[in-house]
């Protein structure tokens, strides 16, 4: 029962925002009685730590799939953006403004996690690229990770993409476009148009 409500709580979640849905809301998706949940849950604060606990230890996994799995660092960040087409289609960007601004403790965990394993997992792709002569020599790596990192959430950003205006996915794939062509080499050009090719023989958006 307590990962059947964790589940719903994250469909729920991702799709509306963590503000807007109510404990009532989960229960009554879940065809079970409010005091149920709290049987799992002290609070909606605690159930928003978990969801978001499961899914830091989510990305690790997925992360260290796609390095393990593709055969170049460009190939690499494809599967991260075909991962990123399955989640941020349905996402609503609200999700990180409501995280901030009123379940602070759980976005703090969140930005450790965003400033330490995933600035790193950035970092190895670079150091990786310049090895493989798909990224181009001169890089600075600490700038260029952070600049990665950071970018990546622009798209999250209200008052510049509002949502409605814009799709999240559109947004995030631009800008992914966009680093990665900053960065690579006439040899790793070669490498993403064949990719994006590839995508979109698979219909998938990029």
């Amino acid at each position: 029962m307590k990962e059947r409500i964790k589940a719903k709580a994250r469909e729920l979640f991702m799709r509306y925002g963590f503000r807007s849905v109510t404990m009532d809301e989960i229960a009554g998706q879940l065809g079970v009685s409010k005091k149920t949940i709290y049987q799992y849950f002290t609070d909606k604060d605690s159930l928003v730590e978990e969801v978001m606990q499961d899914e830091m230890t989510f990305m690790q996994m997925i992360c260290n799939k796609q390095l393990s799995e593709s055969s170049n660092a460009v190939e690499e960040l494809f599967r991260d953006m075909e991962q990123m087409n399955s989640v941020m289609d349905a996402m609503n960007p609200q999700i990180v403004y409501d995280l901030e601004k009123f379940y602070p403790k759980t976005f703090e965990r969140f930005k450790k996690h965003k400033n330490t394993f995933l600035l790193d997992v950035i970092k190895k792709n670079l150091i990786r690229g310049i090895k493989e002569e798909l990224y181009r020599p001169d890089i600075d790596i600490d700038i260029a990770a952070k600049f990665r990192l950071e970018s990546s959430f622009i798209a999250f950003n209200q008052d510049l993409f509002p949502y409605g205006k814009y799709s999240l996915l559109k947004v995030s794939t631009e800008i992914y476009h966009l680093y990665l062509h900053a960065i690579a080499t006439v040899k790793g050009k070669k490498l993403i148009e064949k990719y994006i090719q590839q995508a979109t023989s698979k219909s998938i958006v990029l």
